[in-house]
């Protein structure tokens, strides 16, 4: 089981392209929170992550209360929970508003110009939703701000080439190009998550750690490939052949939380979506997370959000 991949598709992000800029220095433009351009951007989502690529030149980025970070040429900058930020040429010009450089509501897939007379740098800038309330273990153990060089990795060559094409195809309004700029944004998305997690310090804490661990990451997926599956302590240890006392401490010190409640939580959060895009009864889903009765389903999930998974499929959370 590959738990990044897993976790990515409960997340069922949706992306888009909305900016395609030259931007000629000096330039500074203010991004609102992802609640609020989500608004305008993708109605009835609760979160709105956002993600600029540096196609060209460089740029600086900051959230409130931080520090400024150099940005250069083939690097993504990503804001997973949609902080307000600012970029810009240089952060000692005054910021405008987002929208004195692109209507959201109409995304720009014409490069535009925008700026003065300076140097240039090229953003590809996109959003991505996140559906649901349910909280997310990827989504909430990423920084406010951080940068990957999509040029370093791999897929980076390939992935510009993609953003290049269906850049072009979405202007001249190809049937179909708007389907294509969607997928090829979220493989962006996807990507410089993963080049975020390779090259993590050593030492960080957290469940993305834990992802890097080779102990506690097959513990991961054992749980992630059968989330119905009676799980103890023991029985993972023995899987991952470590004894129960190390596998305890070792999974609770990277992943902040014990195995047995990190199992809990992730059955709720596999059943809030089946609950949202599954119109099975409840026994069955019960059934499909663990529990022998929709009673102890009904208890552990009130347990977890506040409400019953009837309340939570009623109110189309």
């Amino acid at each position: 089981m590959d738990v990044l991949s897993d976790v990515l598709r409960t997340i069922r992000l949706e992306g888009a392209l909305f900016l395609n800029g030259d931007m000629h220095a000096p330039w500074c433009f203010k991004v609102p929170r992802g609640a609020d351009i989500a608004q305008v951007l993708k109605p009835g989502a609760q979160r709105l992550a956002i993600c600029h690529l540096v196609v060209q030149g460089r740029c600086w980025a900051q959230t409130e209360g931080s520090e400024p970070i150099r940005v250069e040429a083939g690097e993504a900058i990503v804001v997973p929970q949609g902080n307000a930020h600012v970029l810009g040429s240089g952060l000692q010009h005054a910021a405008v508003e987002i929208d004195h450089v692109v209507s959201p509501r109409v995304p720009a897939m014409e490069r535009i110009r925008y700026g003065g007379d300076g140097e240039s740098t090229v953003l590809v800038c996109s959003w991505f939703a996140c559906e649901g309330d349910a909280p997310n273990s990827l989504m909430a153990n990423l920084p406010a701000l951080f940068t990957t060089s999509l040029r370093r990795r791999a897929a980076g060559p390939w992935i510009e080439q993609s953003i290049n094409f269906v850049l072009g195809d979405a202007a001249s309004h190809t049937p179909g190009s708007e389907m294509v700029a969607a997928k090829v944004a979220e493989v962006l998305f996807a990507e410089v998550v993963r080049g975020y997690i390779e090259s993590m310090p050593a030492g960080n804490p957290g469940w993305l750690a834990g992802l890097r661990d080779p102990l506690v990451s097959r513990c991961l997926a054992l749980m992630h490939g059968e989330p119905a599956r009676a799980w103890t302590v023991d029985a993972l240890a023995q899987e991952v052949h470590i004894s129960r006392s190390v596998l305890a401490d070792r999974f609770t010190g990277l992943v902040g939380a014990p195995p047995m409640q990190y199992l809990t939580r992730w059955r709720m959060i596999v059943a809030a979506g089946l609950l949202s895009k599954d119109q099975a009864n409840l026994a069955r889903i019960a059934q499909g997370v663990g529990y022998e009765s929709a009673a102890a389903f009904n208890r552990a999930f009130k347990r977890e959000y506040g409400v019953s998974p009837g309340a939570w499929r009623q109110n189309g959370v």
